[in-house]
């Protein structure tokens, strides 16, 4: 309940600054060419919010984010120019997969400081379909990619040793579904942009918010969804 209040307060928080910032241009105290200049940072504070709601455990989503907004707000003030961004942009795709890369090496620390092996699962569903059903007591977590297809995970034969365990997903004009025990307190901390994180589970199976999560999914979604379900 908390987590959902939260976010309704932070979405009706970004919806009445956009409203205010609006009517302020219609009235004529502001340019309209000076409202959409600035439309980027908005972004930007997205994605520090998402970083900081997600204390720092959703990397990849909000800092390519926060990057790419940064930039064209960097071009919008005059800092930088179009033809810069154009040269530059593969350090975009350079910066994602240093990020994955990032989330795979501290997962990996962390199993090794908790001192038992890896359990961990890779779905990728690029232009099609990929499913991991893991069988194992030490499960830890994983990646569930979903770009233009879809990328499922079944949890009902794993459990969690040490928890949480963590997901990090992406879906991008795709779908993300994870299927998770019954019993299992499972934490959302995803960025949707145009998508949606959904706990489709039924509310007697879902555990007080309150409890220490067995589960944390994070991640992003842009134009794409994000479902746990039983």
């Amino acid at each position: 309940m908390t987590r959902n209040l939260s976010g309704r307060i932070t979405a009706g928080s970004i919806i009445v600054i956009i409203g205010i910032v609006l009517l302020l241009s219609t009235v004529g105290i502001i340019e309209m060419r000076s409202v959409w200049g600035w439309i980027p940072a908005l972004f930007v504070l997205i994605g520090v919010w998402a970083l900081f709601r997600s204390d720092f455990r959703n990397l990849v989503g909000p800092v390519m984010i926060i990057a790419i907004a940064g930039a064209f707000l960097l071009r919008n003030v005059g800092i930088i120019s179009d033809g810069a961004i154009g040269t530059w942009w593969p350090l975009f795709i350079v910066l994602f997969g240093v990020l994955i890369m990032v989330n795979r090496s501290r997962r990996r620390q962390r199993t090794r400081l908790e001192g038992h092996s890896a359990g961990e699962i890779t779905a990728i569903g690029i232009f099609g379909s990929d499913e991991s059903r893991p069988v194992t007591d030490r499960f830890t977590g994983g990646e569930l990619v979903a770009i233009f297809g879809d990328a499922r995970l079944d949890l009902e034969n794993a459990s969690v040793q040490e928890s949480p365990a963590m997901v990090e997903t992406m879906a991008v004009f795709g779908d993300v579904e994870i299927r998770a025990p019954e019993s299992w307190n499972v934490k959302l901390q995803t960025l949707n942009i145009f998508g949606d994180t959904t706990d489709r589970r039924r509310e007697s199976d879902k555990r007080n918010e309150t409890d220490s999560p067995d589960l944390v999914v994070t991640g992003f979604s842009l134009f794409g969804d994000i479902e746990v379900r039983n």
